[in-house]
């Protein structure tokens, strides 16, 4: 014999800490962190290794995807 579901209702779950939007400036920080990520490595090819920092040469590659990759990674916990 089938059993007959009664569909449920609805729970309201409370708000969350992690369900709270976020601060007004967490989005013009991740926006500013993927362009200054972009513009380093950008600096970095057009200035034919030279800069934004020289003596780091390579380096700079990494410190800008790294910057990039930090405002990508706050893309995650944007609301």
């Amino acid at each position: 014999m089938a059993r007959s579901r009664v569909p449920e209702e609805p729970v309201d779950r409370p708000e969350t800490a992690g369900d709270a939007p976020n601060a007004v400036w967490f989005k013009p920080l991740m926006v500013t962190l993927m362009l200054l990520g972009l513009a380093w490595i950008l600096v970095y090819y057009i200035s034919r290794s030279v800069y934004p920092i020289p003596g780091l040469s390579g380096w700079n590659l990494g410190i800008g995807l790294g910057i990039a990759l930090a405002g990508f990674l706050m893309t995650t916990r944007w609301r």
